[in-house]
């Protein structure tokens, strides 16, 4: 697939999947967010902004590695490493 944008360079070991639009469910980070609104959000409101971030940072350090793998591990995600494609999640 050819990146989409004009500015940026795809290095050559690097390879892009376009996800559909609107798709939540083909997107890893997607999954992340709805466990961190179930666990801290749901049902809660905040007095100050600074609420809000500190219940984010706190539930986002309180979420394993093992969970955060049984949440985003998808068949086609992790069906990328038989071809040789390493994939790390930038929120651990």
């Amino acid at each position: 697939m050819k990146n989409k944008s004009k500015t940026i360079k795809i290095p050559d070991n690097i390879r892009m999947f376009f996800i559909p639009p609107r798709n939540p469910e083909m997107n890893p980070i997607e999954q992340v967010w709805k466990e961190v609104r179930k666990r801290s959000f749901k049902n809660s409101m905040f007095d100050s902004l600074k609420k809000v971030e500190n219940t984010l940072s706190e539930t986002r350090t309180s979420l394993s590695k093992k969970t955060i793998k049984s949440i985003t591990g998808r068949d086609w995600i992790l069906s990328m490493s038989w071809f040789g494609i390493s994939i790390t999640l930038l929120f651990l």
